[in-house]
């Protein structure tokens, strides 16, 4: 299957961006993922990375399959001035700056996502645990 590559301006800056579907098991859920990955200076600028972790929930098992969460463009506009602020330089050659659930977590919010550090490592926070806390926030609130 092909990436599809999509186009995001802002400012006088044109953005590229691709997401790709992925899936993250909980101690009791399954829950979709999705790698969204920026570039700014073309392939060859410093790319944003951040895997995003679906809030669709109650979902029954092997609900990553039926969850059809997906960011936005405003989704990604959101990320992508949340890394300028947190010091991603899109026109540095090279290597890759990583939003992560460990370092950002708390301060990038998004509507439907969360940050989450799970599909890089399986020692990330408990995926369940974390889309039941921002349920019953959100239900608080």
């Amino acid at each position: 299957m092909r990436t599809r590559l999509r186009h995001l301006r802002h400012g006088s800056r044109m953005f590229t961006w691709r997401a790709e579907i992925h899936h993250v098991r909980g101690d009791a859920d399954c829950h979709r993922c999705i790698r969204v990955r920026v570039w700014g200076s073309g392939k060859t600028g410093q790319a944003l990375q951040a895997d995003l972790l679906s809030l669709a929930w109650p979902a029954p098992w092997g609900a990553c399959a039926t969850d059809g969460s997906y960011p936005t463009s405003a989704d990604v506009r959101a990320l992508i001035m949340f890394a300028l602020r947190a010091g991603w330089q899109p026109e540095r050659r090279g290597g890759t700056f990583a939003l992560t659930e460990m370092q950002h977590a708390e301060a990038c919010t998004l509507t439907g996502f969360l940050l989450t550090d799970r599909l890089r490592t399986p020692h990330g926070a408990d995926p369940t645990q974390r889309v039941i806390a921002a349920h019953n926030l959100r239900q608080r609130s």
